[in-house]
């Protein structure tokens, strides 16, 4: 399997099956000097974690990660730092349920890779998916965590859900501070209160729900990214756009700036003391492909999770019409836990943005 590697300059590279003894990334690229240790990762993996509310996943992983290179213990500063050589994390499977998925052996179902793997591999890991699960993304957000470290303390990255199923959060009621006091990352505590509703509604009747996740990257100065190829607004969509179960993204304004006039649109400026001062961020902190100074924005769509009890039309492996039903520990809603990974995968792509303006311009 090609594929498994992205950034350029800050590299991650994943590995491992959801049901597998584990998986894991290894990162290339990270400057050496910098404070890592397993906590600082744990404390991402955690909000990313199964098992943490009855809108989840019911499996219990407690996820620890373990550095097997690229750190050293620095008597001068008193504790492990990057060495600058490759840092290679594991994450083990400790609760797995491969019985569970069995009666879907030969059996593709809809909306999952199960089909489209067969048809390139010509042999699927039908265990819950296996690279094609969204499991995978524990890795990603290990990644994140060491990305986090390459950006510095003066880049806050915070990521939030803003919409599940039909239901809308009221933008003039985001409190970024709400999002901790939720399991849905919801910055309006009275939609996260219809959410649990309609979360309800939706496990009990044995279906699923998508939702819109969106990520704000603050403290990025301007001038990363690339004008043409690599422009930074691309780089963030294809990034996201590998999350599992993400169909669509919006970089600022996103398709409503189709029906905006030029004036709506543009993000006027004003002088200000340390250059520039804009009045809107239409553009989601990136203009010509370049970051701005303004906060990055970008919003992801994700489809329902395609795992549910109902029973829905597919075909077996030999072509025979039947009806699949998928058992197990399900999320209702995928993009609950998307945020934390939402949040790594800009980490990823901000790391790497800074490393490679600073080997064009030397700052």
């Amino acid at each position: 399997m090609s594929h498994n590697t992205f950034g350029h300059l800050f590299r991650v590279t994943t590995w491992g099956e959801s049901h597998g003894p584990a998986l894991g990334c290894v990162v290339d690229g990270c400057p050496p000097g910098l404070t890592l240790d397993e906590g600082w990762i744990q404390g991402f993996l955690d909000k990313r974690r199964p098992g943490t509310s009855r809108f989840v996943t019911q499996r219990q992983e407690a996820d620890l990660v373990k550095i097997l290179s690229g750190v050293f213990e620095d008597e001068r500063t008193g504790g492990p730092v990057t060495t600058g050589t490759p840092i290679s994390l594991m994450i083990e499977n400790t609760d797995q349920r491969s019985k569970d998925y069995r009666e879907i052996r030969d059996r593709y179902r809809p909306g999952h890779a199960d089909y489209a793997y067969d048809a390139k591999y010509g042999v699927r890991d039908y265990r819950g998916g296996g690279r094609s699960s969204a499991r995978e993304t524990a890795a990603r957000v290990a990644a994140g965590a060491v990305a986090r470290r390459v950006l510095g303390e003066a880049v806050v990255i915070r990521g939030a859900v803003v919409q599940i199923g039909p239901h809308m959060i009221d933008p003039e009621s985001w409190d970024w501070n709400e999002t901790q006091n939720n399991p849905f990352w919801c910055p309006d505590a009275n939609m996260a209160a219809q959410w649990e509703a309609f979360l309800d509604q939706t496990r009990k009747a044995g279906s699923s729900a998508g939702a819109i996740v969106e990520v704000h990257a603050s403290g990025i100065p301007a001038g990363w990214g690339a004008p043409v190829y690599g422009k930074l607004d691309a780089e963030l969509a294809g990034a996201m756009m590998s999350i599992n179960a993400v169909k669509g993204i919006e970089i600022g304004a996103g398709f409503a700036a189709a029906s905006m006039s030029g004036e709506e649109n543009a993000d006027e400026m004003r002088a200000g003391n340390d250059g520039p001062t804009f009045l809107k961020n239409n553009n989601g902190g990136v203009a010509g492909g370049i970051s701005t100074g303004q906060d990055v924005v970008v919003r992801i769509a994700i489809k329902p999770t395609s795992s549910i009890l109902n029973e829905v039309r597919s075909v077996t492996r030999d072509g025979a019409e039947v009806d699949v039903r998928t058992v197990g520990r399900h999320d209702p809603c995928v993009g609950i836990r998307a945020v934390p990974v939402a949040e790594a995968m800009m980490a990823c792509v901000l790391a790497d943005a800074k490393l490679r303006h600073r080997g064009q311009t030397g700052r």
